[in-house]
C-alpha cells in the first residue's frame, strides 16, 4: 500500500510545486516507485518532472471516469505523472451527482494504489473540494511557507480544514511539518517568521522543519532542462537544503535512502 503525501498551502508562490517535484523526485531516487498527481490547474509539477503527455488526458479525465490511471500516467525519470491543465480550474466537479464528492481521488485511485510505494499529491493554492480529496486520501500533510508575513496569514484557516478532514473523512492525516521556504537566517524577517511559525506548529500540533530552503537559481532553473534539482545542480545551496529535509522526514515515511545517495551518474 502506497504512503501518500500531500503538500499543501492555500497561499500561493510559497514554493508549493517545487516542494512536491524536490519531494517526489527525491523518492524515486532512491528507488522506489513514485506517482505524482498534479491537483493544480497551473498543470506545472509534470513540467517540473521532466514529463511530455503522449496521450493528452490528465487528472480531471481520471477525476470524471473517462480514462483510467494506466491511460492518463506520463512516464518520466522520476517517476509517473497525472497531469493537469486549466480544464481543472472549471471542472464541476462539485456539481457532479456522485455521493461522497470528497472521495472521488481515492476511488480514482483504488485500483492502482498498491502499484506504487509513494504518492505526492501537488494541490492548487485553495481550500476547494481539490483539496479536502487530497487530505481525505493522505496519510501525510507538508505545509510549505515562504519566508515573509504575507505567508502566515490563511494557515488558521488551514489549521481548521485538516482539523475537519481528521474528524469527519480521515482520522490518519497527520501534518508532518511546516517547511520554511526562501529562508535567509541572516535576515531579521527570516527569523521573526520563523518564530511565528513555531508558534502556529504549536497549536496545529506539530512542528518547523529543521531543515529550511535557501533561495537559489537552480531550482528556477532546472524544468526548462526536463530534470529534477538534483540531477542540474547538485552542489545549490537550496538542492543540498532539499536533500537535507527529505533526510529530516526519511524516517517518517519509511524511505531507506535519499536523493544524494541515489542520483544518476553526472
Amino acid at each position: 500500500m502506497a504512503t501518500i503525501i500531500t503538500v499543501s498551502n492555500q497561499k500561493g508562490g510559497v514554493g508549493k510545486t517545487t516542494t512536491s517535484s524536490a519531494l517526489a523526485a527525491g523518492i524515486a531516487m532512491a528507488g522506489t516507485r513514485v506517482l505524482c498527481i498534479d491537483l493544480d490547474p497551473q498543470g506545472n509539477l509534470g513540467f517540473c518532472l521532466g514529463s511530455e503527455s503522449t496521450t493528452g488526458a490528465t487528472i480531471l479525465d481520471v477525476l470524471k471516469g473517462d480514462v483510467s490511471v494506466p491511460e492518463a500516467v506520463c512516464r518520466t525519470d522520476y517517476g509517473d505523472v497525472l497531469p493537469s491543465d486549466i480544464t481543472l480550474s472549471s471542472s464541476g466537479l462539485e456539481h457532479t451527482a456522485v455521493p461522497h464528492k470528497e472521495y472521488i481521488l481515492r476511488d480514482a485511485l483504488a485500483p492502482v494504489i498498491a502499484d506504487y510505494d509513494y504518492i505526492v499529491i501537488d494541490t492548487p493554492p485553495a481550500l476547494n473540494l481539490l483539496t479536502v480529496n487530497a487530505y481525505a486520501l493522505s496519510d501525510f500533510l507538508i505545509i510549505p511557507m515562504a519566508s515573509d508575513i504575507l505567508s502566515l496569514v490563511g494557515l488558521s484557516q488551514l489549521k481548521e480544514t485538516v482539523e475537519s478532514v481528521k474528524s469527519t473523512l480521515n482520522p490518519r492525516l497527520q501534518v508532518l511539518g511546516i517547511l520554511l521556504t526562501r529562508f535567509n537566517r541572516r535576515t531579521l524577517l527570516s527569523r521573526d517568521v520563523l518564530e511565528m511559525a513555531q508558534q502556529l506548529a504549536d497549536q496545529m500540533g506539530t512542528k518547523v522543519f529543521e531543515s529550511k530552503i535557501r533561495s537559489g537559481v537552480a531550482i528556477a532553473e532546472a524544468p526548462a532542462h526536463g530534470e529534477s534539482i538534483y540531477d542540474y545542480n547538485p552542489r545549490s545551496a537550496a538542492v543540498k537544503d532539499y536533500e537535507a529535509f527529505i533526510e529530516e522526514i526519511a524516517d517518517t515515511i519509511h524511505l531507506k535512502e535519499v536523493a544524494g545517495h541515489g542520483k544518476k551518474e553526472q
